[in-house]
């Protein structure tokens, strides 16, 4: 095997591009690099002699089978509707996939089919998900080998802005997919908590967060992500009380997303009408009751939301540029989409911003008779706008599980997540020599 393609070159491409590139040079390999953004996809391959751009409109069947025909390794960083279309080809024209998406039941179906072929599609092979996963089942096994009975299992996760460049009342900045940050939290979380199953709609998400304490950091926000009970099968915990996953935010946060998410702006199900005549203040008008005279639209706000109007929420709202008159310059925007212009703005890394990476398990087990937990912590800043943290957590397990594809290192097949011991051994102990390392603790 010699050709790897890489579809998608946005934000979590950089540092798996600059891996990839950099193993090809040393195993004679080549890399193309495909997007619909030819100059982005050719600023990061640069010159490298063993590296190509091109342009891609992925919708475009013929010429994406024509340059997935031509690789030995596929990887997509595609939106995850297209993955399956993706994966699709590659079994057409037995081609190995990976992605950092969650997959999908569709996904799931094509199992049997890449089996057949001996081909791998291995999904969920990022960040979160993918680290979170190999982390937690190497630590599982390490302590179900050593006897222990694990009872509980938390897992959460964040992307951040690192302490030295969070300069605004949100304490927060975008390092990924922007469409993402908005629609985080929509469907319904589930979950289980001393065997009770737990289900949080998405209206109600954001008031019920919790705070815990990040081991060397201190307390953050955490509200529960997406379906925890799919892993407990997958990672051998089907008998297990309590798992959950979740999603951390730095304290505040969660209230202050909550209002947008009461007043219906983060929906992105129907287009507003005319959304290019009005002004941010027009369109949070739009959403209160009639209104009443002589009040400001804060103070309308505040009664709409059962809060003072001298509440931190209001400030963060007003801070955005919620209140303001200024135009929103976009026709037929969704809600959630002129949000994310508005964000995409204020909450962007400056040059020299440097974004943050937390993950923290927690397992309580017994052993030996005696409760116990081991609490395991990745803390991670990246090193600019461009080379975040966030790219590096999220491209670099893809870039080197490609290189153990192309050895000839992996051996199963089908369609998978990385819980499997031949592939999160090698990945995580490369990564080390990245700086990705948990640092652990045992309570009793």
């Amino acid at each position: 095997m010699t050709n790897i393609l890489v579809i998608g070159a946005g934000r979590s491409a950089t540092a798996l591009i600059k891996y990839v590139l950099s193993e090809a040079a040393a195993n004679k390999w080549f890399v193309m690099v495909a997007d619909a953004d030819l100059a982005m996809a050719e600023r990061k391959v640069g010159k490298h002699p063993n590296g190509h751009a091109t342009w891609l409109d992925a919708g475009n069947v013929n010429d994406r089978r024509n340059l997935i025909s031509r690789a030995d390794v596929v990887v997509s960083l595609l939106p995850a509707y297209l993955h399956v279309e993706v994966a699709m080809d590659c079994l057409r024209f037995n081609k190995h996939l990976i992605t950092a998406s969650y997959l999908s039941h569709d996904m799931y179906k094509l199992g049997e089919q890449a089996r057949d072929r001996n081909l791998i599609c291995m999904g969920e092979m990022g960040l979160d998900p993918g680290i979170d996963h190999m982390s937690a089942m190497q630590k599982i096994n390490q302590i179900k080998t050593g006897g222990g009975s694990i009872k509980a299992f938390r897992s959460y996760t964040g992307g951040l802005v690192a302490p030295s460049s969070d300069d605004n009342p949100w304490h927060y900045k975008i390092s990924w997919n922007p469409g993402n940050v908005v629609r985080a939290g929509q469907g319904t979380a589930q979950y289980l908590d001393r065997g009770r199953y737990k289900y949080i709609p998405y209206n109600r998400l954001f008031s019920q967060y919790k705070v815990i304490d990040i081991q060397g950091m201190g307390p953050y926000e955490v509200y529960a992500n997406r379906d925890s009970l799919l892993y407990r099968s997958q990672y051998g915990l089907d008998d297990i009380p309590t798992i959950i996953r979740g999603t951390i935010r730095h304290r505040g946060f969660c209230d202050a997303w909550n209002a947008l998410v009461q007043l219906g702006i983060t929906d992105d199900s129907y287009p507003i009408i005319d959304s290019h005549r009005m002004t941010y203040y027009d369109l949070v008008e739009a959403y209160l009751p009639d209104s009443a005279e002589g009040r400001s639209l804060r103070e309308r706000v505040a009664d709409f939301l059962g809060l003072s109007t001298h509440s931190e929420v209001l400030d963060k709202m007003e801070w955005l540029g919620l209140f303001s008159k200024r135009k929103i310059r976009l026709d037929q925007a969704t809600p959630a989409f002129i949000l994310q212009q508005l964000l995409l703005d204020k909450w962007a890394l400056k040059p020299n911003d440097r974004d943050m990476i937390i993950m923290q398990h927690e397992f309580d087990y017994q052993k030996d008779g005696k409760d116990e937990t081991l609490i395991s912590t990745l803390v991670l800043e990246g090193e600019n706008s461009m080379d975040t943290a966030m790219a590096k957590l999220v491209g670099l397990p893809m870039g080197i599980f490609v290189k153990l594809i192309m050895q000839g290192k992996i051996n199963t097949s089908g369609v998978q997540i990385p819980v499997l011991e031949e592939v999160y051994e090698p990945v995580l102990e490369e990564l080390k020599s990245f700086g990705v390392r948990f640092q652990e603790s045992v309570r009793g």
